[in-house]
Formats: structure tokens, C-alpha cells, sequence
């Protein structure tokens, strides 16, 4: 008989709680992976996953843990905490060694707490795609860093948000969320649109603000990329924040 399992999502903000119930496998491991993705495009401040009534029956199942937190890491930069596992869940998740990225607490308390601790500083707005976009994803930039003294980080980080911002509304024509989070080593910046047309770096475009093309996020950036997120996308960026 096929496994079967819920997943009820509780927004304790700023922490989002996944409270798995039933059994997990290669079949139901989908699903687990699609609500916890569907979490992390809300960009809660940490995730945190409950197994207290959840039954393993194929260990690797439990590999949809590791790949979110993996993609929680690019976007959106957030912690995710496994907690009250199971005795024979947490032997697992000790000698695996793709498990290992992700913290296991005991209880869900302790995890909250542990997420909370490990989340970094942001900086939010939603911007409209009009010309003065680029000028204020800037100021957001200069506002960050001096809050966070960052000042090397400053002026690669205000070209790569601007190109970002200026891609949206060039492109996608949509109203945008914009992120900063500093998670050390790393400065992030992210913004999600409308659109579900991927970014791709192309030609620089030096005629328009911002229009330096993504060649120049790939240039300054550590790694940056696009994924769907809810009903657009997200573009991401990590820079170096020394």
C-alpha cells in the first residue's frame, strides 16, 4: 500500500514550522519537497521541520531535507532545522553524510531557537518597476552596509542590486521584492518578480541604467542564479561581505 503523508504549515513568524505526519519515502518525499518549497518562497526568517510523527521507510528519502537546506542557502539564505526525529530517524540523519548539513534538535523549541539564532540581519522592500527603481535598490544597498559596516561592500553590491532591480523592469514589468541579508561570510541580495522567464547573462548594455547586463553580476559575484519562486522567479546573488 502506497505511504501517505501531510504537511501542516505553521507560520510562527518570523520562524515557518513544516510538521510532518506519516510515512516518508522515495514516493512521498515529492510531495514533502514541494510544500517546503512552497515555504521558502514566502522567505520566512528560518524553517523548521517537525518528525515527531514521521515514519522513515526508506532512508533515503530523508536526502529531501539536505536539498532543501542546500537550496535555502542561495535563496532565500535561510536556516533549516530538523527536530524531534525518531530514535532510528536520527541515527540516520547522524551517518548520513548528506544529512549532515542540516541541524537536529530534539524538540521543536530548541530548534526554533537555534534557527533564530542562526538567521542574519535583512533589509526588505518592495519596489515598483518604474525608472527610479535602480536608484533606490542603491540607496538599500547603502543603507544596509552602513547598518551592517560594510562599507567595502558597498559598491559592487549597489551595481549587481541596480542590474538585478533593472532587469525586472526592463524585462518582467512587474511589481518586486527586494532582500538584503548579511549570513557571513556572504552579503546576499535577491529580488523576485512577476515573471517566470528565467534571467540568462547576455550582452552589457551600457546605454541604460542599470543595463550593464548579468554578465557584470556574474563578474562581481561569488555565485549567483534563477529559480521559479511561487508565481515568478527569483534572481539571487552572494557577494563577499568583508
Amino acid at each position: 500500500m502506497p505511504s501517505r503523508i501531510t504537511c501542516q504549515v505553521c507560520d510562527e513568524s518570523p520562524v515557518t514550522v513544516v510538521r510532518l505526519r506519516g510515512g516518508l519515502d522515495l514516493g512521498t518525499m515529492r510531495a514533502v519537497h514541494t510544500v517546503l518549497e512552497r515555504c521558502l518562497a514566502a522567505e520566512p526568517d528560518a524553517l523548521v521541520v517537525d518528525l515527531t510523527d514521521v515514519t522513515v521507510h526508506d532512508p533515503l528519502a530523508l536526502s529531501v531535507f539536505a536539498a532543501t537546506a542546500r537550496q535555502a542557502t542561495d535563496w532565500p539564505t535561510v536556516p533549516v532545522v530538523l527536530c524531534s526525529p525518531p530514535p532510528d530517524v536520527a541515527t540516520w540523519l547522524a551517518e548520513s553524510t548528506a544529512c549532515r548539513v542540516v541541524p537536529v534538535r530534539p524538540d521543536c523549541a530548541e530548534a526554533t531557537r537555534a534557527a533564530n539564532a542562526a538567521a542574519g540581519p535583512r533589509l526588505r522592500a518592495r519596489l515598483e518597476p518604474v525608472a527610479g527603481a535602480c536608484r533606490r535598490a542603491r540607496e538599500l544597498v547603502t543603507d544596509a552596509c552602513a547598518r551592517w559596516n560594510l562599507p567595502e561592500a558597498v559598491g559592487p553590491a549597489s551595481l549587481v542590486l541596480s542590474e538585478l532591480v533593472g532587469n525586472v523592469v526592463r524585462h518582467a514589468g512587474t511589481p518586486m521584492q527586494v532582500t538584503l541579508t548579511l549570513r557571513r561570510p556572504y552579503l546576499h541580495l535577491a529580488v523576485v518578480d512577476g515573471s517566470r522567464a528565467h534571467a540568462v547573462a547576455g550582452s552589457p548594455d551600457a546605454r541604460a541604467e542599470g543595463g550593464r547586463g548579468l554578465m557584470l553580476v556574474r563578474e562581481l559575484t561569488q555565485r549567483w542564479g534563477s529559480m521559479p519562486a511561487g508565481d515568478g522567479k527569483v534572481v539571487w546573488a552572494t557577494l563577499a561581505a568583508n
